[in-house]
């Protein structure tokens, strides 16, 4: 028996100690002569206390002091070690597949062991690799025996692969065999495979397995999510484990700056988790590749591809849009709304921000200026698509031209009825769209049928001009290029009057089939074959394909698992890129039943710790001493009632006592995880030498300066904003006299807000307020603090369209109702806060170009100091600093040179709430100085 904390042991010394201080009696009292209690000299005491405890009570407390203390020492139980190998063949299996690229290191150094004690042996080995090999190295699957130096050489040389292991093919080749081993070593990365019965009879027949499980094993993936709007980029596979676990993800971009870090959390017993990334369109496109940080391996690196990429759409509106089932973009909506970026509005809103696709329904171009403007906006290389409907057909087209009209081919008066009471026709079905169109690949739905159509006039190019045709030939979507842009026109209109396509999955397709096309894209669906361009190695890396990747069908995406032939990677041209996941076939992960006897990388059966058992029984002997005292205190012999009810009391808390000291899951087979000794972690705040601490009443914002950040109920938010806030401290305290503190998290309404002088707000969509945070924040701004808000990155006006710019907007003028903002205005670089430190020109966060709002000059009390700046630049993104004194977040575009003006922004704002106006009062200095000459 051996223990993990033999110093402790030295504390038996002190038994003779605690003998002697259980022994020791108090001193005998003083006698007094008292005369009147003679009295009472007769009386007999019914109950005689013993001047010493009992031999055997003393003897118990004694034993329990020393349960305690050889129970905190450690003790443990050594088992075999493995030091005496035997002699014979051994066979050595890896699982090296992408689950056991994080512990590679430790894997192979496993193996390396095995290796070297078998050569004390002279032992040939052989080696068995569970994960498939390209096939030029197909003949050396099959395990050979080798001498120990030739198997070092071989695993010096081996690297964790980017695809999954095929048990049920080791399990073949194990077979071939024909013989038995003396050792046979698996080491396993944990995940169970669909046929690992038939692998584990194989490795039993071949020899007594031992089995190694790392005790670092993470076995996670990162897989798509599931299909649907929402700013779930993606999801966490994990094996259920009765630890949570938190992680964190990292959106980084192609040159692996990261875009965003997103704390994960997986709690106990939890199989999957979502990845969710709220951010702007333009910043969610630049995103490559999500990882889990510290985590290695192409099962924890999910690709992005073309597909992922939100293009931005505007759809104009018109009365009653949105009507459910039959407004004309319900269906529109609701096909692009996952996939892209949507703006709806006005020609002018809409036309006055970027956009790749402009969607018209019928009836919202009308008006000279307003078609002029879109043609304008089209020959510059826009993309206009239109739906016919009743306007359309009911406007004249005889004698204009298509271009005029904003429409790609002449259109014939009226339209074509098929199908109906009065109609001998019945609907048409659609025809398989051509190699040429945009739509080819599609499947079409044979219950997809027209019922109503505007027809196109004949012309020699119909036929090139037409990108979908119904059965009998006659168009159903038509286009023409208009300068650099495209006009399309679909004959049918956006709702299920004229035809149930708008119902189909179809239209969603072929509206997403157009936008990717109206941004230079092409991605097939069809059999087009796309030849790998960058490949995932086995540690997660992106590089050249290996020379047996093979070209992959656009088609086969869907159904076609990662194998050396198709290795997880992009595959295709720039403009038509398709991402193959290492987990494009994973769903889920289980964890894999043990095959052998289970040992620990170290080659040996774990320790079985005994210090639980000797705590427990500390315990039990201290509730027996508990249950004498009772009994002892007692003047008559229990009754069995209630001698019974104290056993079953004793049982009870016994009982959860050894509950309390075995895991919740059974891991009495795994080997015991190896852990670092617990180092102690600084506090935050430093008491300096020779100073008092505070009384715990007095907050630490009244003993130095600090920044506060109102708390949002986001984690991610007020993490980012607390990263923010002492980024900028460090930054303010390196370059000037002032010493700001840590930040400090408050709520309004709740905390005291009279300490700071700057208050950092970020408004979320879901913000609200009360009259009691009302209340607080008027009375801060009143007494001279400064509230400094910020929507990061959403226009807080919400003109642009968008429904989380539009969503914000309403949070921030819902939280600033009843606020006593003076008359606001842009701030230039005449303003004060522009000077007080630093002369900016411009005030950017992580995103440049954003108006700053503060209070007009003259309207503002306190010395004319603007109570409130008001932006939407997201400076706490470019201000934070990570654990390790890193920025990990990217600012746009400006990169470190918009950071630094960031930080002068922030040391400026930090500077103007510490002196108000006093650099405006310099200006007046030699007035005042010589009114002082002049005063006798």
């Amino acid at each position: 028996m051996s223990f993990s904390s033999p110093f402790l042991l030295l504390a038996l010394a002190g038994l003779p100690l605690v003998w002697w201080l259980l022994r020791a009696t108090p001193p005998q009292p003083h006698r007094q002569v008292f005369p009147p209690v003679a009295l009472l000299s007769g009386l007999r005491t019914r109950q005689i206390d013993p001047v010493r405890s009992p031999l055997w009570l003393l003897m118990i407390r004694a034993l329990v002091f020393s349960l305690l203390v050889v129970g905190l020492a450690g003790p443990f139980l050594r088992h075999d070690t493995g030091s005496a190998p035997a002699s014979g063949p051994v066979l050595l299996v890896m699982d090296n597949g992408l689950f056991a690229a994080p512990d590679w290191a430790e894997r192979i150094s496993t193996a390396q062991a095995i290796v070297e004690n078998a050569s004390r042996t002279q032992s040939p080995v052989s080696l068995l690799l569970t994960a498939p090999t390209p096939t030029e190295q197909s003949a050396e699957d099959m395990p050979r025996a080798q001498s120990s130096s030739e198997a070092e050489q071989v695993l010096n040389a081996l690297r964790p692969s980017p695809w999954p292991v095929e048990r049920a093919q080791a399990a073949k080749r194990l077979k071939t065999l024909g013989h038995a081993y003396t050792q046979v070593f698996y080491l396993a990365d944990g995940v169970a495979g669909t046929q690992d019965t038939g692998f584990a009879q194989a490795l039993r027949d071949a020899g007594p397995v031992r089995e190694v499980r790392f005790p670092h094993q993470t076995s996670l993936a990162l897989a798509a999510p599931a299909p649907g709007p929402g700013d779930v980029m993606a999801r966490v596979l994990a094996v259920p484990s009765a630890i949570p676990r938190d992680l964190t993800a990292l959106a980084r971009t192609a040159d692996g700056a990261t875009l965003a870090s997103v704390p994960v959390s997986l709690p106990s017993h939890a199989t999957e988790a979502e990845i969710r990334l709220s951010l702007p369109p333009e910043v969610r496109n630049q995103i490559e590749t999500i990882t889990l940080r510290g985590i290695a391996g192409a099962a924890a690196t999910f690709l992005m591809d073309e597909t992922n990429r939100m293009r931005p759409v505007g759809l104009l509106s018109a009365g009653g849009a949105d009507t459910p089932l039959v407004g004309s973009l319900f269906y529109i909506r609701r096909a692009l709304a996952p996939t892209t970026d949507l703006h709806e509005g006005t020609p002018e809103t809409l036309l006055s921000r970027p956009l790749s696709v402009l969607i018209a329904p019928d009836g919202t171009l009308t008006g000279t200026q307003t078609q002029q403007a879109v043609r304008d906006w089209v020959e510059k290389g826009g993309t206009l698509i239109r739906f016919a409907g009743p306007a359309l057909a009911g406007a004249p087209h005889e004698g204009t031209s298509p271009a005029d009209s904003l429409l790609p081919v002449p259109l014939l008066d009226g339209t074509r009825q098929l199908g109906g009471s009065m109609t001998w026709g019945a609907p048409q079905k659609l025809a398989p769209f051509d190699a040429l169109s945009p739509f080819r690949g599609l499947p079409v739905p044979a219950d997809v049928t027209v019922s109503r159509q505007v027809l196109a006039s004949p012309t020699d190019t119909l036929s090139e001009q037409s990108w979908a045709r119904l059965a009998d030939g006659t168009p159903l979507v038509t286009y023409a290029s208009m300068g650099k842009g495209t006009l399309v026109l679909f004959h049918i209109s956006s709702t299920a009057d004229w035809s149930n396509l708008p119902l189909s999955g179809l239209f969603v397709s072929m509206l997403q089939r157009l936008t990717e096309h109206a941004n230079g894209l092409a991605i097939p669906a069809d059999d087009t074959l796309l030849s790998p361009a960058l490949s995932l190695d086995g540690e997660g890396n992106l590089g050249p394909p290996p020379a047996t990747a093979r070209g992959l069908r656009a088609s086969a995406f869907a159904g076609t698992p990662v194998s050396p032939e198709h290795p997880p990677g992009l595959y295709g041209p720039r403009n038509s890129r398709r991402a193959l996941n290492a987990t494009s076939q994973i769903t889920a992960l289980q964890a894999a039943a043990p095959v052998g006897t289970l040992i620990d990388p170290q080659t040996r059966q774990p320790d079985r710790p005994l210090g639980r058992y000797s705590l427990l029984a500390a315990l039990v002997l201290m509730l027996v001493d508990g249950l004498a005292m009772l009994l002892m205190r007692m003047a008559r012999r229990p009754s069995p009632r209630g001698l019974a009810t104290m056993l079953a009391v004793g049982l009870i808390v016994a009982t959860g006592t050894a509950q309390a000291q075995v895991p919740d899951d059974d891991t009495s087979h795994m080997p015991p995880p190896v852990t670092a000794a617990p180092q102690a972690i600084p506090a935050v705040i430093e008491a300096q030498p020779g100073t008092t601490q505070p009384p715990p009443t007095v907050p630490p914002a009244a003993l130095e300066t600090r920044l506060a950040y109102v708390v949002t109920g986001h984690a991610d938010v007020d993490e980012v904003s607390r990263q923010g806030l002492q980024g900028l401290s460090d930054f303010v305290n390196a370059r000037t006299s002032a010493k700001l503190g840590v930040p400090d998290a408050i709520r309004p309404g709740q905390d005291d807000l009279s300490y700071y002088p700057l208050i950092y707000w970020p408004v979320t969509a879901d913000a609200e307020t009360s009259p009691a945070i009302t209340a607080n924040l008027n009375s801060f701004m009143t007494h001279g603090g400064i509230l400094l808000i910020d929507t990061q990155g959403d226009d807080a006006s919400g003109e642009d369209g968008g429904p989380a710019s539009a969503s914000t907007g309403r949070a921030l003028r819902r939280v600033t109702a009843g606020l006593q903002i003076p008359p606001l205005t842009t701030m230039t670089d005449h303003h004060l806060l522009a000077h007080t430190f630093y002369l900016l020109h411009d005030f950017p966060g992580r995103y440049a170009g954003q108006p700053v709002w503060v209070a007009r000059e003259g309207d503002a009390e306190n010395d004319d100091v603007s109570p409130v700046i008001i932006g939407s630049a997201d400076w706490v993104h470019a201000w934070a600093v990570d654990g390790s004194g890193g920025t990990p977040y990217a600012v746009l575009p400006g990169g470190a040179e918009q950071r630094i003006q960031a930080y002068r922004f922030g040391l400026n704002a930090v500077i103007y709430a510490l002196t108000g106006s006093y650099k405006a009062d310099q200006v007046h200095v030699p007035m005042l100085l010589k009114r002082l000459e002049n005063t006798p």
